[in-house]
């Protein structure tokens, strides 16, 4: 099986996490109520009772790790994933990482432990950077990399975009963690950050569009 070691990392990291999260939840008093979402300047804006906190994160893993373990044996151009192996293996292990960086960001208040506002931030951007450089190791395909109409169209489109989003992707994920440890003002990180992630978001599918255009019109 060509994702068995990400199958049993997946099985292994939910597991350690809702052991986590049951022996965090031994330490609250009934009705404790833990963070569940933080601003982009890293600040808690939400929470919710510590059930439903503290399994939300178990709970959204599983389905993620499931979802990851199903597409390869759903893809139908499964010469085209295998191509793009290491960008989705990046992609899975980034998750469960991320996944379990929210997992420790919400158990930590039950054990008395303030993590810094900027950790989830952090561990974002080093996610973008590791994704960028696996970006352009992928193929054309129907559940993996920058799906648009020109790149899908043109698979010298789709090797352009990639190679351009990777760097893209690299910067951005850079900057996010300088954002995150830079002594700013905290309404300034938090549209600086939005900036940021919109370029990422955007950039590739504009720039695809116009390579397209370009080379229609050569």
């Amino acid at each position: 099986m060509r994702y068995r070691a990400h199958i049993v990392a997946s099985v292994v990291i939910v597991l350690a996490l809702a052991g986590l999260a049951a022996a965090a939840l031994s330490w609250l008093p009934p009705g404790a109520r833990l963070p569940t979402h933080w601003a982009a300047d890293g600040r808690p804006d939400r929470s919710a009772g510590a059930v439903f906190a503290l399994f939300g994160p178990v709970v959204l893993t599983a389905l993620l790790a499931a979802a990851m373990a199903a597409i390869p044996y759903i893809e139908p151009m499964q010469h085209r994933l295998e191509a793009s192996a290491p960008l989705y293996r990046t992609a899975w292990s980034g998750l469960l990482a991320m996944m379990a960086v929210v997992e420790l960001m919400v158990a930590a208040g039950a054990f008395g432990i303030a993590l810094p506002g900027g950790t989830l931030l952090v561990a974002l951007g080093l996610f973008l950077i590791l994704l960028g450089n696996a970006l352009p190791k992928s193929r054309p395909g129907f559940f993996v990399g920058i799906r648009t109409p020109w790149t899908l169209h043109d698979e010298a489109n789709w090797i352009a975009t990639h190679r351009y989003a990777a760097r893209i992707m690299i910067a951005g994920g850079a900057a996010l963690i300088m954002l995150a440890l830079a002594p700013i003002d905290p309404g300034a990180r938090t549209a600086l950050v939005r900036a940021t992630l919109l370029v990422i978001a955007a950039n590739p599918v504009i720039y695809s569009f116009f390579f397209w255009r370009r080379i229609r019109n050569a």
